[in-house]
């Protein structure tokens, strides 16, 4: 990783939730059970708020500069903080290419307007993860 930190981002069309909230067996695949029950607590799901974790799994997938590579869709977790806001959560080969690419802590922001969401993903350099010499592993 450099010592600047990475960023990612991505957008995420409604339409594109629509199709999939119709399929619970793909829907199964893109968001784990503890997200799923967070979209689905009403007789609707939340077509903004899966539409925005959406966003947000691919913009903390592309922090791991992971080329040809399918994104672990589950192994990233975008939950909710007592206060509201979203929080990743890496398990399985998301967390070991987290790893790998010396990623630290991820911070994730996610908005919404009439038709699409949108979110970024920010990580610092991780201090724990140095090179024999001492320097940032580069990537």
């Amino acid at each position: 990783m450099t010592a600047h930190g990475r960023v990612g981002i991505d957008m995420v069309p409604f339409g594109r939730v629509h199709d999939l909230v119709s399929d619970k067996a793909m829907l199964a695949r893109v968001l784990s059970p503890e997200e799923i029950r967070l979209f689905h607590s009403t007789d609707e799901p939340d077509i903004p708020g899966i539409a925005g974790r959406l966003a947000a799994k691919e913009a903390v997938f592309k922090l791991f500069h992971v080329p040809d590579q399918t994104l672990p869709w589950r192994g990233i977790e975008i939950l909710t903080a007592d206060g509201g806001w979203p929080v990743v959560r890496l398990t399985g080969r998301a967390a070991e290419l987290a790893r790998l690419a010396a990623v630290g802590h991820i911070a994730v922001s996610i908005t919404h307007d009439a038709s699409c969401a949108m979110a970024v993903a920010f990580t610092a350099p991780n201090p724990d993860h140095r090179s024999a010499h001492g320097s940032d592993r580069q990537h």
